[in-house]
């Protein structure tokens, strides 16, 4: 497998422990991708209510970064791509949602 080298805002923690990805408050997707427009959701987010066949069995250490940030109004947000040095991802009412997200 070839891989990539390129620099990306990490995921510093996830608190969705429904989520497949999440690793011990963490993420261990490749990259992740945040909402749009002016809705912050992790567009990544796949929960499940009852854990799927494998799931928790990588060897994967969380370390996820930010792919894509589809959030226009995010003053993190500079040509669809994030420019934080670290997000945090967790519930927001009954949504998944970058915390990192601030308003321009």
């Amino acid at each position: 497998m070839k891989t990539l080298s390129i620099q990306m805002s990490v995921v510093q923690n996830c608190s969705v422990s429904e989520c497949v990805y999440n690793a011990a408050n963490g993420c261990h997707a490749k990259a992740i991708t945040i909402g749009d427009m002016g809705n912050p959701a992790c567009d990544t987010a796949l929960c499940l209510s009852v854990p799927a066949a494998g799931w928790g069995a990588t060897d994967s250490r969380p370390a996820a970064g930010v792919g894509a940030c589809k959030v226009d109004t995010c003053r993190h947000n500079q040509d669809y791509e994030c420019t934080a040095e670290e997000i945090s991802v967790g519930h927001r009412l009954a949504l998944v949602h970058c915390l990192t997200y601030a308003a321009r």
